[in-house]
Formats: C-alpha cells, structure tokens, sequence
C-alpha cells in the first residue's frame, strides 16, 4: 500500500505539470510579458518624474552595455535546451555552463564600465545592472525547464511577481536616496531573492513531479568537461550570432551617447522603449510558439511549420501598423502624458522609431523561424552583417542629424533583420544537413 500511494502521488503531481495548450499558454505568457513590460516600461517613466533625462541615460547605458555581453555569456543555453528534441543533455550540465560563464560575464561588463572612463557613478550604475542581469540570467535558464515542458504559466506567475516589485524597488530606492545606483542595487536584490525563493523551488518541484531522471529536469549542477565541452560547441554559434543581435541594436546608443551625451541618450530611450506594448505580444507569441516550430521542424511537418509562421509574421505586420497609426494620430499627446513636454518635441523621431518596431516584430518572428531549425552554425556569418551595418549607418547619420540618424538607423537594421532571416533560411531548409523543410 505505501508503494501504491506513493506511485498515486507521483502520477497526480505529473499531472499537476502536464502541458496545457498552446492558446492558455500564450494568454498566461501575454499576461506575464504585459506586467514584466508593463513594469520595465514605468521604471523609466519614474526615473523621467524623479530625475532628469541625465540618470534615464545613465540607465539606459547600463542596459546597453549589460546586454550584448550578458546575451553571449548565456550562450542561448535555453534556445539549445529547447531545441533538444532527443534530451541527450540533462539540466544540470546547463546550468553548471551558465553559472560560470554567469560569473565571467559580469566581470567583463564590470571592466568595460571601470575601463571606458564614465564617470564614476555611471560606471558603478553599469556594474550594478551587470549583476542584476546575472539574477536574470540564472532565473531565464530554470525557466528553460518549464518552456521545455510547455508549462509557461508559471514563468509567466514569476514575470507578474517580478515587475511590480522591481519598479517598487527602483522607485523607492531612487527616491529615498536621490541616488540611481541605490535604486538598481535595489532591485538587483530583488531578483536575486526571487530567483532563491520562486524560481528555483518552483522548478525543484517540476522535477520531483516528473522523475529526477528526467532530461532537462536535474537542478543540481553538473560539470562534465566532455559533455559540456559539447555544449559549449553546440550554444557558441548561436550565442555569438544574438550578441551580434543584441550589440547591433544597441550600437546606435553608442553613437548617441558620445554625440550628443547622456540626457539625449535618455531622450532617445525614452522614446525607444514606447513600442515595448507591442514587443510584449511579439514575445508572448514567439514563446508560446516556439516549442511546437521547433518540434514542426524536427517532424519534417513542413505544412503545419509555414503555416504557423505565416500567422505569426501576419500577426507582427498588424501589430506594427497599428502602432505606426496610433502614433501619427496621437504621438504628441501621447508622449506629453507619458513623460513630459521635453520628450513630446521630438514626436517626429517617435514616429520612425515605431517604424524600426515595426519591421522589427515581423524581423522576430522571422527570426524565431530561423532559430527553431536548429541550424545554428549556419547563422554566424550571415549575421556578423548587423554590427558592420549598424556601425556604418550609426557613423554616418547621428553625428550630423542626431537622434533622427539614430531613429534613421533602427529602421534599416530592422529591414536589414527581415532580409537576412529570409536569405539564411532558403540556404538551411535546402541543405541536406538540415532536410526536414527540403
């Protein structure tokens, strides 16, 4: 009897994390990107009511910095993880990689701050940013387990947890100290206690529910050197191909700073993260998505794969042009009331940035297509265009013209994105490497 009762509750705990489907999936994922988005979205509206442009631009400088670093060092373990239709690698061997190249990642990101001669403050707001992406890197990975097992209404529970208490965090802490880097060494806090007290447990308890020897469930990590040697071979492509992605679109940022300085910079964020309404469906559907392109690849179900992505890059071009209306019609009023009439003066640069986003939802979805296949290797070279493009652009266009040349510049960076995901995929579905869609 104790065997019987003990194999009931482990098949009604399997049941307990059992996938749901794809439509409950996205509305639990659209809910938790709108109150994480939501939440990103205030932060800066908070620090444009608490501060000056000068501290919106210190942070948005951090991020700048943080996130093509932060996006190579995860190696896009998650995506690889995701994309491991046989399971040969189990969890542990993920996180083990990420823990260290976690590590090394924010000693970089402390060396470009320390090193590039910001200012003192700036430089340790950059550093306080890197670590608390580092919080959000180990937490990404463990929801690799519940992506993977199609259960992304608890991922989506942490996302609703987290953004209310990290604009909390960084409004209360700019606020009582007048300081930013008080207010982000707040809110690294905050997501590394997340990550101990939610994240972590939640997917301890996936584990326990689905068997500890089940692929990709084992938290513990585990350092195989031959194992995660292949790891590492397998994830550095792609890794190297979304810093190329991430470095790319942060570049124009560069420029803009060393322009024109760190309240323009601030400006130009400001407005730039007003299209995160429409990356948070672009981002709940490419999640919920994901796993079923990738297993539509694998499957050779070359039918059911054009269709979805057909609908997704539909659903992007929609969603774009409904901003790039909304903005014509309203963006002054919009950005008076959003954040003030200084930010309402350059309605005009608003509006190209909502045309770089866009073409930027379809380029994301044409992208997700291209990474379900799994064909990461075949991406580098393609990809190493966008820095070289976005520095040639950035170069010619925001010295003279300033946040127009930047806005200017998004755009064709946007359309370079589409073009490029387009030109990879024809070349890897016509592989023999890479057959399924042949």
């Amino acid at each position: 009897m104790p065997a019987a009762a003990n194999c009931v509750q482990v098949s009604d705990a399997a049941g307990a994390y059992a996938p749901i489907s794809l439509r409950l999936n996205f509305a639990w994922t659209f809910t938790g990107n709108v109150v994480y988005a939501g939440s990103q979205w205030a932060m800066l509206v908070v620090l444009t009511k608490l501060g000056s442009p000068q501290i919106v631009g210190q942070f948005a400088l951090g991020l700048a910095i943080a996130a093509p670093v932060m996006m190579f060092s995860n190696l896009s373990l998650r995506t690889v993880l995701l994309t491991d239709s046989q399971g040969d690698l189990r969890f542990g061997n993920y996180l083990a990689l990420r823990l260290v190249t976690t590590a090394l990642a924010l000693l970089i990101i402390a060396g470009i701050g320390f090193g590039a001669r910001y200012r003192m403050e700036t430089a340790l707001v950059v550093v306080a940013v890197g670590l608390a992406k580092c919080f959000e890197s180990i937490s990404d990975l463990l929801y690799g387990v519940l992506q993977r097992h199609e259960r992304l209404d608890f991922i989506a529970r942490s996302m609703i947890m987290k953004g209310p208490l990290s604009l909390a965090a960084l409004g209360l802490g700019v606020y009582f100290s007048h300081r930013l880097l008080v207010g982000v060494l707040v809110m690294a806090s905050v997501w590394g206690g997340l990550l101990l007290a939610y994240d972590a447990p939640n997917c301890e308890r996936l584990r326990r529910a689905l068997g500890e020897d089940v692929p990709g469930a084992a938290l513990q990590p585990r350092w195989a050197s031959v194992v995660v040697g292949g790891l590492i071979r397998t994830a550095v492509p792609l890794a190297f191909v979304q810093m190329l992605t991430s470095l790319s679109a942060n570049i124009p940022r560069y420029f803009v700073e060393h322009c024109c300085g760190e309240r323009e910079l601030g400006i130009f964020a400001a407005l730039a993260y007003v299209p995160v309404a429409g990356t948070t469906v672009v981002n709940a559907l490419a999640g919920s998505a994901f796993p079923k392109l990738a297993k539509y690849y694998a499957a050779a179900d070359r039918t059911a794969f054009r269709r979805l992505v057909l609908q997704l890059v539909a659903a992007g071009a929609l969603l774009g042009l409904a901003g790039l209306l909304t903005v014509v019609l309203f963006g002054r009023p919009i950005l008076t009331l959003l954040y003030s009439s200084e930010y309402a003066r350059q309605v005009d640069v608003f509006l190209w940035v909502m045309l770089a986003a866009g073409i930027g939802y379809v380029a994301a979805f044409l992208g997700n297509m291209l990474t379900a296949t799994g064909a990461f290797k075949r991406l580098v070279i393609p990809y190493c265009i966008f820095p070289v493009a976005a520095l040639t652009t950035s170069y010619i266009l925001i010295p003279t013209l300033k946040l127009h040349g930047a806005a200017w510049t998004m755009c064709v960076m946007s359309a370079l994105s589409c073009v490029v995901s387009l030109l990879t995929f024809s070349r890897v579905k016509n592989r023999r490497a890479y057959a399924p869609l042949a």
